[in-house]
């Protein structure tokens, strides 16, 4: 099996690119693995600033056929050509593709270096093959892996602690414009996860006037649950927020929920200012509205502009990851090359008690066999250490060696005579 990681983000492209790449992501991997014979699973983990695929491949004589494919089905949905998509996507393999989903999982990888977020935004990914039936042992295995090096960067760097969020960035840029907290008047647009977070973290700075909007009609629930008020799918946004100070849009509708004419005709003749904080990939807030008069955007764009920089606790970070991905391709590579030497100790092994299960028990010697099998452990005992050794370091000639002497040992003879 190979493990494949093609990745794009906000380090190598415009986010409208990302946003496109994103398109219908989980029908992509739904389509690689029901058509693709030699791709066996496939998750997606897409974000506000990250559009990442990742396949696990039969062979790797069947890799470049793969990632043709996965080009093919990502321009599809997004537009662009299977050649422009290869160019946007930054192929990994193997213990590359490991590290770099470990250190995006731990916030390394992210607009806002040790960002909390993206840790369950890569649980969620997993989540969502499990549902779709695109996943496979060996991607459960590296998602899994990744939740356990985030814990670990977190509890031994604190960079989980001191990281700042996506929202907070957003939140500290927007705030030099507002009232005090306490004063805010708000409407949050959006019901997910990122909405949740958000509304945590304007409660956490003291707003206590906010308001959530949804036109999927899920407001009221979401509201409710976290003891703040809705606004009706049914209301007209742009008025609601005609007299608000901030807006904080992060549901990720497929279009603007807040065009620019509608909050321009709302806003004729009201004096006071409005900061719009755009948090969604695809723009919930029409781009535009930067240009009325009294109205500020803060967008993902922003942030990025405005994200902390580097620290020592990044470079430890850093450190633990690097560690992490050695070790699990380690394990994988022992995974991946112990059924020959099962086979071999299964041969000698199993040959040994047939054979002594086909004595007639007038002639079988408990003490004999005991003997007899220590002895034949301990012939099976060095050479299974060193090709486990050898599978664990990626040193292919000195496994092979260790096979064939284990492939040579004999089934022990347990005739009468031989007790």
């Amino acid at each position: 099996m190979v493990l494949l990681s093609l990745a794009a983000s906000h380090h190598d492209l415009d986010l409208d690119v990302l946003e496109r790449l994103s398109s219908d992501v989980q029908a992509v991997a739904s389509e690689l693995v029901g058509s693709v014979a030699s791709v066996s699973g496939a998750v997606v983990l897409a974000t506000c600033n990250r559009f990442e695929l990742y396949l696990e491949v039969d062979d790797a004589a069947d890799t470049p056929a793969a990632l043709d494919t996965a080009a093919v089905a990502v321009a599809g949905r997004s537009g662009y050509t299977a050649e422009q998509v290869s160019g946007h996507l930054r192929v990994r393999t193997g213990t590359d593709a490991a590290a770099h989903l470990f250190s995006v999982a731990s916030g390394l990888d992210s607009m806002v270096v040790g960002e909390r977020e993206i840790a369950g935004q890569v649980r969620r990914a997993l989540t969502s093959a499990r549902r779709d039936h695109t996943t496979t042992s060996g991607l459960e295995s590296l998602f899994q892996a990744a939740s356990r090096v985030s814990r670990t960067v977190e509890s031994r760097t604190g960079l989980g602690a001191t990281g700042r969020s996506v929202v907070g960035v957003a939140l500290d840029i927007a705030e030099q414009h507002l009232p005090d907290w306490s004063a805010v008047r708000c409407v949050l647009i959006g019901t997910g996860s990122y909405a949740g977070a958000s509304l945590a973290a304007l409660k956490a700075r003291g707003a206590r006037d906010i308001r959530v909007f949804s036109a999927s009609g899920r407001a009221g629930t979401f509201a409710a649950a976290r003891g703040v008020r809705s606004l009706p799918a049914s209301a007209d946004l742009a008025a609601e927020v005609s007299d608000v100070d901030l807006v904080v849009a992060c549901s990720g509708a497929a279009g603007a929920v807040l065009g620019v004419d509608a909050l321009a005709a709302a806003r004729i003749g009201t004096p006071s200012s409005l900061t719009v904080v755009d948090l969604a990939l695809r723009h919930d807030v029409d781009p535009g509205v930067r240009t009325l008069p009294g109205v500020r955007l803060v967008s993902l764009h922003t942030v990025a502009e405005h994200a902390p920089a580097e620290h020592a606790a990044v470079r430890a970070a850093h450190e633990v990851v690097d560690a992490a991905a050695e070790a699990y391709e380690a394990d994988r590579r022992v995974r991946d090359w112990n059924p020959a030497v099962v086979a071999e100790r299964t041969r000698v092994l199993g040959g040994l008690e047939a054979g002594l299960s086909a004595l007639p028990p007038e002639l079988r010697d408990e003490r004999a066999e005991r003997a007899l099998r220590r002895r034949t452990r301990s012939a099976l005992h060095a050479p299974t250490v060193r090709a486990r050794e050898a599978a664990r370091a990626g040193d292919a000639a000195t496994y092979a060696v260790a096979l064939t002497e284990l492939a040579s040992i004999p089934v022990p003879t347990v005739a009468a005579d031989a007790h």
